[in-house]
């Protein structure tokens, strides 16, 4: 089926449109393909999501820096803080949008969408909304120790009237006993054979683990394992600073370190010749996740070689922090999307770990999950459909039963099934 031409023609019949699947299944790229034919278009589309780093991964900004939400968590947070009301530079900003898409919608609350609605309402918003995400992979972040709800749990929810897409073809691997094993552990169900068939990954820890990357659910465990591979290899350590260039006066040194840790930019990326590295986005010689090693570096370059034996000159590449705002042009006041600031680094981490969170959208070949680092619903879903060649994946041994790792929240298992 071609979806991509049926979701931009109920998008332009200005139509909400919900598109889901597991993960690996394209996602991404398809909200790319259909910002792509926006934009051809000379149409605008306000790119957003919830939390900064999905955000970064459209190249977007997050939701309520584009709606002016302020640090409010509810509607009534919102009129306590005073921005219950829209200002007339935010309503012009809304309602010049020919499309608003909202990525990671299963980290978006039911109160954050009704704030999203109390806006588009308050701007006339005539446009399209298309929302993304899997609800069976991160859920909203709650405050203290409160219920998690979702996006679908509330009333505005039914009132978008999104029509859904569903996804299912997996591109990351082949594998098809993996992809249902996948599509088991994505539904959080567990049985004897399951349990035996997750059993099988459990294996003895290579000697080198410079092969490898392992998957942790904690930050300063992904740091400390990063930290002492590092000092094994024995040759000069290279130290690429980023540049950062600002575009406007009123950016903030806090502001672009936020963006730098969201966007995975590392300001002083560290590297010896010899180090395995992964590549952190997608080109049309390497991919997100794609592993390589660094075979030279030099003042302007870094060399990175891969499995097949291609040798990539990497130059440091820009990533911009883009916000959509009303400017002076010729006399006359436009709406128009505007860069604040621009890094330049490498786009290349350390490969010998990183956390769950942080893997979102990489196809990883060479993985071992530290199991008993998950502690959130669908968590290990995420880490383990990363994931793109089973033969290469090592869990290590849970101390807990393989239930109390592999479990989902339950509401959202049910609205999924109901789809």
């Amino acid at each position: 089926m071609d979806y991509l031409k049926e979701i931009v023609e109920k998008l332009r019949a200005k139509k909400s449109v919900f598109l889901t699947g597991g993960a690996g299944v394209g996602k991404t790229t398809m909200t790319k393909n259909i910002i792509k034919i926006y934009e051809e278009d000379a149409k605008k589309v306000a790119k957003l999501a919830s939390t900064g780093m999905a955000a970064t991964l459209i190249g977007g900004q997050t939701l309520h820096s584009f709606l002016d939400l302020g640090i409010a968590g509810s509607l009534g947070e919102l009129e306590k803080n005073g921005k219950l009301g829209v200002s007339k530079k935010t309503k012009k900003l809304i309602s010049s949008m020919d499309l608003i898409v909202i990525d990671e919608i299963s980290m978006v609350s039911d109160v954050l969408l009704d704030m999203i609605e109390l806006r588009l309402k308050q701007a006339q918003y005539r446009g399209s909304v298309l929302v993304v995400g899997d609800f069976l992979q991160l859920p909203p972040i709650v405050r203290g120790y409160g219920e998690v709800r979702f996006a679908f749990e509330g009333a505005s929810w039914e009132r978008f009237a999104f029509e859904t897409f569903e996804l299912t073809h997996i591109y990351r691997t082949d594998d098809r006993d993996f992809i249902e094993l996948l599509a088991h552990i994505r539904d959080g169900f567990i049985d004897e054979e399951i349990h035996n068939n997750l059993n099988e990954y459990i294996k003895l820890l290579p000697q080198d683990l410079s092969q490898f990357t392992f998957l942790f659910g904690k930050n300063n465990s992904a740091s400390l394992h990063n930290k002492n591979q590092l000092a094994f290899v024995e040759s000069g350590l290279f130290v690429k600073e980023a540049q950062i260039i600002k575009h406007a006066k009123s950016v903030n040194d806090s502001e672009i370190e936020r963006f730098m840790d969201d966007a995975r930019i590392e300001s002083a990326l560290e590297l010896k010749i010899g180090v395995p590295v992964l590549f952190t986005r997608n080109s049309w010689n390497y991919f997100n996740g794609e592993r390589g090693v660094v075979v030279n570096i030099d003042a302007t370059y870094v060399y990175v070689q891969k499995r097949d034996g291609v040798i990539i000159k990497l130059e440091a590449v820009a990533q911009s922090k883009e916000v959509w705002r009303e400017k002076s042009v010729g006399g006359k006041k436009e709406v128009l999307q505007e860069s604040l600031f621009s890094i330049y680094q490498y786009p290349i981490k350390l490969s010998y770990a990183i956390t769950i969170h942080k893997s979102q959208g990489m196809s990883i070949e060479d993985l071992i999950i530290e199991t008993n680092e998950i502690f959130a619903p669908s968590q290990f879903y995420v880490a383990i459909s990363r994931s793109s060649n089973p033969k290469r994946l090592t869990l290590i041994a849970p101390k807990k039963q393989w239930r109390d790792i592999v479990f989902v929240n339950q509401k959202a298992l049910n609205f999924t099934k109901g789809l």
